[in-house]
């Protein structure tokens, strides 16, 4: 009888670790489709009123060339540097050695003036076009200089400081119904001075013939109990997946430098217009933003303050997952 127990458990150890073979891992770690830390080969050039960055980051072996890995990509939309107005005075992106660190490059947004018409100020990175993707993540790491501590005294609330925003079918082309957009921010929840956190919302946007467009709020969410760092660098990822309310997600992470990483948002809700028969994926996005009102803008210019934001290490997979 003993005999058969150790047959029998050899022929369920062997059954199991055959079904183990045959039975693949699921990744999580996706396609990667690009990266660059703005270092020697990337370069920020004029294009018309816009910008545009071109060449390939020698600080990477591969998925490094702006232009063929990312631009060229077929799940991905063009690159390119929008201002929607102003000149360098006002605005500017530019690729500079790191304050404090010269051998490390990083992409500055520079905001001093509200750019477009005199009532907001605009620096952003579009991917815009193509295939859309309905699944990706992505990683960059982020530095507000100190100036950002006057943004803390500002005295009204804070709802609009945009650093990312995420289009699911867009709102500013009469061809393309069902929008939806998720916007990430950071901002003030009180009119008194205050550290700043970072915010998060989901809208269906609903463009009409006369160019007027109205945006309803579908869920939101603030975190307080993480501020946002002012004067240290850290990370930022964001997963987003397409999807209705019982399988749509986006997730965010912050990782300050030599600190531990922490979940921010984790929204498992609809990321896509509800009435969209035939969601078809993200098609247009801005992975790096610095969008605000002229009244913030103004404010920080009468502190002698200027908005400005340091970005590196940005990359770019498709369906990796947290």
């Amino acid at each position: 009888m003993k005999n058969l127990y150790l047959i029998v458990a050899f022929l369920f150890l062997a059954f199991s670790a055959c079904a183990q073979e045959k039975t693949p891992e699921t990744s999580n770690t996706g396609t990667l489709i690009f990266q660059s830390g703005f270092e020697a080969g990337s370069k920020v050039i004029a294009k018309g009123s816009e910008a545009d960055i071109i060449g390939t980051d020698k600080s990477f072996a591969d998925h490094n060339d702006w232009v063929n890995d990312l631009d060229n990509n077929p799940d991905i939309g063009n690159f390119n540097l929008q201002y929607q107005g102003g000149d360098s005075t006002m605005r500017f992106a530019k690729i500079i050695p790191e304050p404090g660190n010269p051998s490390n490059h990083v992409l500055q947004f520079w905001l001093d003036q509200p750019n477009v018409d005199g009532s907001k100020g605009r620096i952003q990175g579009n991917l815009y076009g193509k295939k859309g993707m309905k699944e990706f993540y992505q990683s960059e790491r982020i530095f507000l200089t100190n100036d950002f501590n006057t943004v803390r005294t500002f005295p009204d609330k804070i709802n609009w400081l945009t650093i990312a925003e995420f289009w699911n079918n867009v709102t500013w082309s009469q061809t393309v119904p069902y929008g939806f957009r998720i916007t990430l921010g950071i901002g003030k929840p009180v009119t008194t001075e205050s550290d700043l956190y970072f915010i998060l919302d989901a809208q269906d946007c609903q463009l009409f013939a006369d160019g007027s467009q109205k945006y309803t709020t579908l869920w939101s969410e603030t975190n307080q109990k993480v501020k946002v760092p002012i004067g240290k660098w850290f990370t930022l990822e964001y997963y987003y997946k397409e999807g209705d309310a019982g399988n749509g997600r986006f997730y965010m992470t912050i990782q300050p430098d030599g600190g531990n990483k922490e979940i921010i948002f984790d929204q498992k809700a609809i990321t896509h217009n509800t009435k969209d028969p035939a969601p078809d994926g993200v098609t247009d996005f801005n992975p790096i933003k610095l969008y605000t009102s002229k009244q913030l803008i103004g404010y920080m210019k009468s502190q002698n303050k200027t908005l400005q934001i340091y970005w590196d290490d940005f990359k770019l997979w498709k369906d990796r997952r947290p």
